[in-house]
C-alpha cells in the first residue's frame, strides 16, 4: 500500500459520475497530486444512507463502471472501498428471498431471528417478539428508540422480528431498511469471502470495514465492539482478504481515554486518525500546540499506522478526543463549531450523544483561507496516509439548505454537496485551491514522504515543527500557531 495523498468522494461529488471525476484527475493540473482515491458506496447498488445501506456489491451502473476503474489504474490511482460487515438492504437478494419463501428460505439464517437469538432469555411480548430481561440488555446501546426490531411478514401471514440495528421502514413495495447478518451463518461467510474477491477485482488496496463493531452479538454482553467476538471476527476477515493483498481499515469511533486505536494497531490493523480534525481545530483556534504535537509524538513512538483526515462525508468527531483535551474544551469547540453553522447530531432527542458536529471543515475554521491551509499543510505533514475530502479541497461551505431540504435526518448533507463540472473547474482557478494543489503534489512526489521515512516532531511554545527524511530528502514544516501562519521548506 502506498502512503500517498488519498481523494476522498462520492462517484458523484465532482460532475456527477465516477468519468467525471475521472476526467478531472486527468487534467494536467492535477498531475501528481493523489496516489489513491476512496470511493463511497453509492458505487455499489444500494439505497439508503447514501450507500451504506448496500444491495449488492455490484457496480451501479448509473453512476461508474469498469472502464472508470481501468482509467483510473493508468492514472496510477489506486482505490479504497467501502465493505459493510454488520448489515445489509432490506432490497437484498438475500433479504427478498426470506421475504418471498419464509421459513423455506435458503437465508433463514443468514439474517439474525430476534427470537431465536434470545431465547431463554426473556418473555414473548403480544407482538410476538421477546423482551429480554433487564439484565441481558444492561450492557447494550442502541442507535435508535426502543429495541431494533423488524417485524418480518412470511409469506404464510407470520410476523418475525428480525434484528435491525440501522434504519428501518415499511413501503408499499416492501422493506427499507439495513438488517444485520448473522455472522454464525456459514452462507454469510461465504458473502463475506465472494464480496472481498469482488472488491478486490475493482483496484481495491484498501477496504474500510464500515460498522464492523456491531456484527459480533452475544446476549449479555456489548453489542458494540464485544470482546474477544469483535476480534475474532477482525482474524477471520483478515484471512479472507490475505489472497487479494487487501489491507484492512477497522472504522470505529471511541474515546480515546478507551485506547481502542491502540488495540488495533497493536493487532496488526491501520486505524482511522479520528483525533486528528479536533486537535487541528483546537491548535488553530486556541494558538497553542501542545495537544497536537503529543498526538504526533505518540503516533510515532507507538508504530501506530493511520488513515488521517480534516473533513469526511460524516461528522467532525469530538467523542473521540474525550481523554485527550479537557472536556471544557471539547465543549468549547462543539460551541464554536455550532456558532459557525455547524449541526449536532441528535441522537434519540439527546444532543451531544457523539460530541460529533456536522459541518464544512472550511466552514468549521471560519471560512479563513488561510486557516484551511495551515491545516492541510499540518494533515499532510502528520504521521500516516492522507485523505481528503472533495469539498475541503475546494473549499466548501456548509450547505445549510441541503439540511433543510433533507429533513430530520439531514444533519449530514451540510458537507455533501454535489458539485458540476463547471463548479470543479471555476474552483481550481481559485487560489487557496492551487496552493492546496501545490502541497499535496508535494507530499505526494517528494521522496522524503516515502515508505521507511525518519519523521521528528518537535514543539515550543506554540510553534510546532514536524520534519521528514529519506532518500537524502528532507522536508520541513513550522506552524506558529501564536503568529497563524505557517512556512514549508525542502533539502
Amino acid at each position: 500500500m502506498n502512503n500517498k495523498p488519498m481523494l476522498n468522494a462520492y462517484p458523484d461529488s465532482m460532475g456527477g459520475r465516477l468519468s467525471d471525476i475521472v476526467s478531472i484527475l486527468g487534467q494536467e493540473e492535477m498531475k501528481d497530486v493523489f496516489g489513491s482515491f476512496y470511493i463511497l458506496p453509492s458505487i455499489y447498488h444500494s439505497d439508503l444512507d447514501r450507500g451504506f445501506s448496500v444491495i449488492d456489491y455490484d457496480l451501479n451502473e448509473e453512476l461508474a463502471d469498469r472502464k472508470d476503474l481501468e482509467e483510473l489504474k493508468k492514472l496510477q490511482i489506486d482505490l479504497k472501498l467501502d465493505f459493510v460487515l454488520n448489515h445489509a438492504s432490506a432490497q437484498s437478494p438475500q433479504f427478498k428471498d426470506l421475504i418471498r419463501h419464509g421459513e423455506q428460505s435458503e437465508y433463514k439464517d443468514f439474517f439474525i431471528n430476534w427470537n431465536e437469538f434470545w431465547e431463554g432469555c426473556g418473555s414473548v411480548t403480544e407482538e410476538g417478539y421477546i423482551q429480554p430481561e433487564e439484565k441481558y440488555l444492561k450492557n447494550m446501546f442502541f442507535r435508535k428508540p426502543g429495541l431494533p426490531i423488524l417485524m418480518v411478514k412470511f409469506p404464510d401471514g407470520k410476523k418475525v422480528p428480525y434484528w435491525n440495528t440501522f434504519y428501518q421502514e415499511e413501503r408499499d413495495f416492501g422493506y427499507l431498511g439495513q438488517m444485520d447478518l448473522n455472522i454464525k451463518s456459514p452462507k454469510v461467510w461465504d458473502f463475506y469471502r465472494d464480496t472481498l474477491k469482488k472488491i478486490a477485482s475493482y483496484g481495491a488496496k484498501i477496504v474500510r470495514l464500515d460498522a464492523f463493531a456491531y456484527a459480533p452479538k452475544e446476549p449479555g454482553e456489548k453489542n458494540f465492539l464485544n470482546e474477544p467476538g469483535t476480534w475474532e471476527l477482525l482474524n477471520r476477515i483478515r484471512e479472507l482478504a490475505e489472497p487479494y493483498h487487501l489491507t484492512l481499515l477497522p472504522e470505529i469511533h471511541a474515546a480515546y481515554e478507551e485506547q481502542i486505536y491502540k488495540k488495533l494497531s497493536d493487532k496488526g490493523y491501520m486505524t482511522y486518525d479520528f483525533f486528528l480534525p479536533g486537535l487541528v481545530l483546537d491548535a488553530i483556534e486556541n494558538r497553542r500546540s501542545c495537544y497536537l504535537a503529543a498526538w504526533a509524538k505518540e503516533l510515532l513512538e507507538n508504530n501506530i499506522k493511520t488513515v488521517n483526515m480534516l473533513g469526511c462525508h460524516d461528522g467532525i468527531p469530538m467523542l473521540d478526543l474525550k481523554g485527550l483535551l479537557p472536556e471544557k474544551d471539547i465543549q468549547n469547540l462543539i460551541d464554536l463549531i455550532v456558532e459557525r453553522g455547524g449541526v449536532v447530531k441528535n441522537l434519540h432527542g439527546q444532543k451531544n450523544v457523539y460530541y460529533q458536529v456536522n459541518a464544512a471543515y472550511f466552514s468549521a475554521l471560519g471560512e479563513s483561507e488561510q486557516k484551511l491551509l495551515m491545516a492541510r499543510a499540518i494533515q499532510l505533514f502528520m504521521p500516516g496516509k492522507p485523505q481528503i475530502w472533495y469539498l475541503d479541497f475546494f473549499a466548501g461551505k456548509n450547505d445549510c439548505e441541503a439540511v433543510k431540504r433533507a429533513g430530520e435526518a439531514g444533519h449530514k448533507e451540510i458537507n455533501r454537496t454535489n458539485l458540476t463540472a463547471e463548479e470543479v473547474r471555476a474552483a481550481l482557478k481559485k487560489d487557496v485551491v492551487k496552493k492546496q494543489l501545490e502541497m499535496i503534489r508535494f507530499r505526494n512526489t517528494c521522496r522524503a514522504f516515502e515508505e521507511g521515512a525518519e519523521v521528528s516532531v518537535e514543539e515550543q511554545e506554540g510553534v510546532l515543527r514536524i520534519v521528514w527524511k529519506n532518500h537524502g530528502a528532507t522536508a520541513a514544516l513550522t506552524v506558529d500557531f501564536g503568529e497563524g501562519r505557517y512556512e514549508i521548506g525542502e533539502s
